[in-house]
């Protein structure tokens, strides 16, 4: 029978992938660079043990790849990430918001509505780094809440193991981000307006629009 890990070292285990992502969606390391497993030390500030068990999750999750005599590389940008990120994206979204449009109540999206008309009024008073920031947040929550009410814990961890790829490959358009923050939002409202009136098939159309636009630019940028 397989040794079941202690708490202590699960949350070590935990510390050290919350602190090796961190710093990956930071740009502390880039896509397609070589480390080692003492440079991840180094930067994450967790110990050696903890960052050779946490080596063989960030392969399964396809986060890094072991390179022989020359160590570990980050998962490196070409299109062909990009089209399966999105790819991926879309079979999970298409199903779970045509669930939450059936089965979320309506103080919850109006709860999200407001997030979302927040940011706009913000946006078109004056553009400022900390309403990207929170418009990174409300997008990302929009996102995860449609995803986690399908209650399925399989989906959910595949869902943000993927949302990390997706961040990685927006990266790039950081310089577009104050003139993307209201689009972005326009376009879930036109998702939220579907799921207001319970058509699945308008909300469902409408976030596949708004995948598809997001993958044209990173496309675009390649």
């Amino acid at each position: 029978m397989a040794r079941r890990a202690p708490r202590s070292e699960l949350k070590l285990r935990e510390r050290a992938y919350d602190a090796f992502t961190h710093h990956l969606l930071r740009s502390d390391i880039k896509p397609g660079q070589i480390v080692t497993q003492r440079e991840l030390v180094a930067l994450t500030g967790q110990p050696l043990g903890a960052i050779r068990e946490l080596i063989p999750r960030l392969e399964a999750e396809g986060l890094i790849v072991t390179v022989p005599q020359r160590g570990l590389q980050i998962l490196p940008l070409d299109i062909s990430l990009i089209r399966n990120a999105f790819q991926f994206r879309l079979l999970l979204e298409r199903e779970a918001i045509a669930s939450f449009c059936q089965n979320a109540s309506g103080a919850t999206i109006e709860r999200i509505e407001a997030a979302h008309q927040a940011i706009v009024a913000s946006a078109q008073k004056g553009m400022a780094a900390e309403i990207v920031a929170a418009a990174q947040d409300v997008d990302r929550e929009f996102h995860e809440t449609i995803i986690d009410d399908l209650n399925n814990d399989i989906i959910s961890k595949a869902y943000r193991v993927n949302w990390i790829k997706v961040r990685l490959i927006r990266q790039n358009e950081t310089r577009m981000d104050e003139d993307l923050v209201v689009p972005v939002m326009r376009e879930h409202l036109l998702i939220i307006a579907a799921m207001k009136t319970r058509n699945s098939g308008a909300a469902v159309d409408a976030a596949v629009s708004h995948i598809m636009n997001a993958r044209a630019r990173a496309l675009r940028l390649e």
